[in-house]
């Protein structure tokens, strides 16, 4: 019997890209694997499939729509995969409003091509980092508005979405990778298999990944260190500069207009 031909594409940051989900290939070269990837061949077991993940790390939503969607809709997908928005939170050039727009842009183009679109709405970062509350409280509300603009999203399109503060174990440290930023592969996977179990919802045949580490390199003390060193410690060191003066007005109890109007709407 003939396969039916499924395009599916994924937009987003480091997170679809799979950082956190390392893996080598036959020849032993290093790459991250990650959950669209896990997805990819869970929906590959039924259909002829045209994978193309289009993420980029570090992007913002602004990166994802300048240098992401075009790609994305010259795919023609039947599937798309939207997860931006952490990047952009931890940018002192944080604004809600331009941030609402822009996922609406990008997410109108692409459900436009007819595909079907999967998004989130994002759990508890301050809980995962174990941030004190002075810092918690405002990032919880950049949090927030960009959940909001994700549930203007599917007001408009529909989709599968996967509300990852519901999800059994996301607040667990196995879910996550040293930094706490990037799933693990355990954590790739969960998410993986809460987007196979949505479009199961939705008719599409998918064969749901395992929760069980299957493939991926095992974590070791001295992988942790050296991505500290290398990745890790420049990418704190950045966001440090970029982020410190919205830290001090923080922590004085000081938020920016922006954050105290996010924290006042209903």
């Amino acid at each position: 019997m003939a396969r039916a031909y499924l395009r599916f594409a994924a937009l987003g940051d480091s997170t679809t890209v799979g950082i956190g989900d390392p893996v080598r290939d036959p020849d032993g070269r290093e790459r991250c694997r990650g959950w669209a990837r896990l997805l990819a061949e869970g929906l590959a077991a039924h259909h002829d499939l045209s994978f193309c993940n289009l993420a980029i790390s570090g992007s913002t939503v602004a990166d994802v729509r300048d240098r992401q969607l075009a790609d994305a809709v010259a795919h023609a997908p039947d599937l798309a995969s939207l997860i931006v928005g952490v990047n952009d939170v931890m940018r002192s050039t944080w604004h809600p409003d331009r941030f609402a727009r822009d996922l609406l842009e990008v997410a109108d183009a692409v459900a436009a091509t007819g595909a079907l679109l999967v998004t989130l709405r994002f759990h508890d970062h301050g809980r995962v980092f174990g941030l004190p509350p002075a810092v918690r409280r405002p990032l919880d509300n950049r949090i927030a508005a960009v959940n909001a603009a994700y549930d203007e999203v599917v007001r408009r399109h529909g989709g599968v979405r996967v509300d990852l503060a519901e999800q059994p174990g996301v607040y667990e440290r196995a879910a996550w990778s040293v930094d706490r930023l990037h799933p693990s592969e355990i954590g790739h996977r969960m998410l993986a298999r809460a987007v196979a179990q949505g479009l199961r919802e939705h008719g599409v045949a998918v064969a749901p990944p395992s929760l069980e580490p299957s493939g991926g390199i095992e974590p070791t003390w001295r992988r942790n260190a050296a991505w500290v060193l290398t990745e890790g410690a420049p990418w704190m060191g950045r966001r440090a500069r970029d982020l410190g003066p919205w830290a001090v007005r923080a922590a004085w109890g000081r938020p920016v207009e922006e954050e105290r109007a996010v924290a006042s709407a209903p």
